[in-house]
This record gives structure tokens, sequence and C-alpha cells, in this order.
């Protein structure tokens, strides 16, 4: 049941920020991973370590296997496959950290399209906001040169991830509201299991023969990157993300993932030594005011009316 209260304590208000901290600095932790895996041989690894060891103690959720399977392939295959060959191809942690909030915006769109759900103004002015900031990146990315940190392969690769990140979220909200008795525990750690096997298919399929075992020479920091990943990343910040939303009215938790993009960021520049351009910058901050824009206009609006 959702609290009622207010203010946030002081757990509350560390959790969010811990999550928003875990989830910032993820890219970083997949750009290391990836280093030394292909990304079809980082997907596999990320969803064994996401469902080890919990998948022996956790009870299978209580719906139809249909929701478990379409939300395991769009949002492990979709978006997380995607990710990954995005961030492979030409498309840094920094601006991936931005690019992957757009799925807010295809979120609505889907929504409309396929649950009837409603629009507002904020909305509407917030897709505006984010299409002229997608533009600046496209533009970006055909101005790249050799060596560049983001190519238009990169490019539309993390923006077709975030669209299937927006597929998974309307597969999430048809299961709750075809299974009264929804578990958001058991549905992510069981999903997790979906994706190994087509990850491994597609390594099979796909990769180089000469890469199909490097995993296995990989370095300790690769490990501790896909620790990272499947235990921190989706377990850990899942787990403290959906404790929020259950004491919380949503719009007060959902504000907080406006630092992701400001972590993400931060540790790719500090980290990884990622160099953003005047372009860049500019597609940046319109995404930015596009996510403020959606998760603010409405009460500004309802309190200028």
């Amino acid at each position: 049941m959702t609290s009622n209260s207010s203010s946030f304590t002081t757990r509350d208000l560390l959790s969010a920020l811990l999550v928003v901290i875990i989830w910032g600095t993820n890219f970083v932790a997949m750009k290391v991973g990836l280093r030394s895996m292909t990304p079809f041989q980082l997907g596999a690894a990320r969803y064994v370590f996401a469902i080890l060891p919990l998948i022996l103690f956790v009870k299978p959720p209580k719906l139809a296997p249909k929701w478990v399977i379409a939300y395991g392939l769009s949002q492990g295959v979709g978006q997380f496959g995607l990710l990954f060959l995005s961030l492979k191809v030409g498309m840094s942690a920094s601006l991936a950290s931005v690019i992957l909030q757009t799925q807010v915006f295809f979120t609505a769109i889907f929504g409309y399209m396929l649950l009837k759900e409603r629009t507002s103004r904020a909305l509407l002015a917030g897709l505006a906001l984010a299409a002229v900031g997608l533009a600046c990146f496209a533009a970006s990315s055909l101005q790249a040169g050799a060596g560049s940190d983001i190519t238009p392969a990169g490019f539309v690769l993390c923006l077709t991830g975030a669209a299937m990140w927006a597929v998974s979220n309307i597969v999430v909200r048809s299961a709750q509201k075809a299974s009264p008795g929804f578990d958001v525990i058991s549905f992510i750690v069981w999903c997790g299991a979906v994706p190994i096997v087509p990850f491994v298919l597609l390594s099979l399929a796909f990769d180089d023969p000469a890469t199909r075992w490097q995993w296995v020479d990989a370095p300790f920091n690769a490990w501790i990157a896909i620790a990272y990943i499947g235990w921190m990343s989706t377990i850990l910040g899942y787990a403290m993300w959906t404790r929020l939303l259950k004491r919380h009215p949503v719009n007060r938790v959902a504000p907080f993932s406006l630092g992701v993009p400001v972590v993400g960021i931060t540790s790719g520049m500090l980290a990884l030594g990622d160099v953003i351009t005047g372009w860049q910058w500019a597609g940046i901050g319109l995404i930015v005011a596009a996510l403020v824009c959606t998760m603010f206009g409405g009460r500004w609006l309802d309190r200028r009316a």
C-alpha cells in the first residue's frame, strides 16, 4: 500500500540518492565490461548474475507466463541488448545516460496508442523539447569523425533501446492490471531468466568464434563490472526504488530520476574521459528540460489556472 506521508525519512532520502548513484554509474560499468566481452556475452552474464542466487529462494510470480516472457525479451534483449550494442559501436556512457531517459516520452506515446492513456499539455511540451534535443544528438552523430564517442549507429541503437524500455513499461502496466497479486521482486527476478538463452544464441550466431571464450580470460575488473550491473543496478537498485514507490506517491519519487543523467555524465567524464561537444550539451539541456517540464509542468499549469 502506498504511504500518504508528505515527507521522506532520512532512510528514504538516502535510498533515493543511492539508487541515483548506482543507476548513473551503471553506464561506466557497462563500458568496462564491454572491453572484455561482446554485447551479447555481457547481456548473458548480466542476467546470470542478476538472478543468482535469488531465483533459488524467490517463488515464481503468480501471473500468466506470457507477461514474464514479454518483459524478459523487451527489457532484457530489447533494452539492454540494444544499449550494449550502442555502447560498443559508438555511444559514450555520459550520453547514453541521457538518451535512455527518453523512455519517459516513448512510454507516454505507447501508453496513448495502446492503453488509451490521456496526454497533457505539459507532456506535449516535453515531447517537443525532447524532439529538438534528439535532433541535436543526431546532428552531433552525423558530424562525428573517426574515433568519436557517438556515431549514427550508436545513436539509433541507444534510442531504440529507450523505446524498448518503454515497451517493457507497457508490459508491466498490463501485467499489473491482469494480476491483482502482482509481486514486483518476484517478477523482476524470474523475468531475468528469460534473456539468458536468447543472448547465448545471439552470441553463437553473430559473435566472431575467436571471441566466444574470451570471457574465461576476462580481467577481474570486468567481473566486478558485471557483478555491479547484475546485483547492484538490477536487484538492489530496483528493490530500493520499488520500496520508495510503495511508501510514497509516484510524483514524489519520480523526480529523483532526473539525477541519473547528472551522475551518468559526471562519472563518464571523470572515469572514462568522455568529451561532450556543443551540440551534445544542447541536446542534454533540452532532454533534461523536457523531463522537468513533463514532471512538474502539470502542477505549474494547475496553479496558474
